[in-house]
């Protein structure tokens, strides 16, 4: 039986991974950090899933700004993969809180890429790297060689994570991957976060639970895929002969404005009447368009996504009005 460890396995990245892990059976780990109330609701279901059998995931405390418990954990764990997704994620905030961003973001990184170097543990390691790191995009499409250019904390941050990892891949031979994952949703997806917060808004307007929707730039172009599909390219790159680095993506991008008119018009809404501009979701630098390349992915991986733009935001919207309705009753 291999042994995972996941950082941010709390998150939608994380539980996709844990279930994928768990059926293909693996013993799974995870970091959760200390909170004074629940935060494990995206993989509570993992403990009750029938689809898995003789479910073995178990959830440890600790923090990626804490180097010798992350040291202590390696010891323990001996894991032989570990998928490094924690981070402060959300691009806009990290103009208001940059120097946690950095911290946890970049500096989180190079402090487990070191815990594996100190413990010495034959581990394979997966970076989540972002397409944000291209930012003011140099080429489009992007692909693993089109040079960076952050246009946040958040993404000046993963840039750093990004090249620390390629770093110790070099100078210390570790099987280091870095997955370049443009954006990617799903039901999970956490409520601040643009497509969620469509998606929330169109159903609960529609269940006469809200009245308006406030978004920023509604012209930036984004590449949208299904999360759930995007965590089978990490595991797929930790099964590799040797360590690479591979873009994520669907290859197709939309607007926001896009995205807004689907989500409302799978509820019958005419977006227009329920969404207002507010210059307080706008970010001090944009970044226009981002649209993935993943050729490399597909030839060396076998890796391609089936979910399309369309039925993203459908099930997304779905998922949603399920809930809107069950609040209403």
């Amino acid at each position: 039986m291999k042994k995972a460890l996941i950082t941010g396995i709390t998150g939608q990245d994380g539980s996709y991974l844990a279930e994928l892990l768990l059926a293909k059976g693996y013993e799974v780990h995870g970091v959760i950090r200390r909170a004074s109330t629940f935060n494990t609701s995206r993989i509570d279901h993992l403990y009750s899933d029938p689809h898995i059998n003789g479910v073995q995931l178990f959830l440890h405390y600790g923090d990626i700004s804490d180097s010798t418990n992350l040291i202590k954990l390696l010891y323990s764990l001996q894991p032989d993969e570990i998928y490094h997704l924690a981070a402060q994620s959300h691009v806009r905030v990290s103009f208001d809180i940059p120097e946690y961003t950095a911290d946890t973001t970049a500096v989180g990184t190079v402090r487990i890429l070191e815990a594996v170097r100190e413990t010495g543990i034959p581990t394979r390691f997966y970076q989540a790297s972002s397409s944000e790191m291209y930012g003011k995009v140099q080429a489009v499409p992007q692909d693993e060689t089109t040079p960076f250019y952050p246009q946040s904390p958040y993404a000046c941050a993963k840039v750093y994570a990004h090249w620390i990892t390629v770093n110790y891949r070099e100078s210390y031979d570790m099987f280091a991957c870095s997955g370049i994952l443009f954006n990617h949703e799903s039901p999970r997806r956490g409520e601040t976060f643009l497509t969620r917060k469509v998606a929330r808004a169109a159903a609960r307007i529609k269940a006469g639970l809200e009245e308006k929707l406030y978004l920023g730039n509604l012209q930036s172009r984004r590449d949208w895929g299904y999360a759930k599909e995007y965590v089978n390219a990490m595991w797929l790159m930790l099964q590799q002969e040797q360590p690479d680095d591979f873009v994520v993506a669907t290859g197709e991008s939309h607007t926001v404005e896009e995205f807004v008119e689907r989500a409302f018009d799978h509820v019958g809404l005419q977006w227009q009447n329920h969404v207002e501009i507010d210059q307080r979701y706008f970010r001090p630098s944009e970044v226009d368009e981002l649209t993935g390349d993943a050729s490399k992915a597909k030839r060396e991986l076998g890796w391609e996504p089936t979910v399309k733009f369309e039925e993203l935001v459908s099930l997304m919207v779905d998922a949603e009005i399920e809930a809107a309705d069950i609040e209403a009753s």
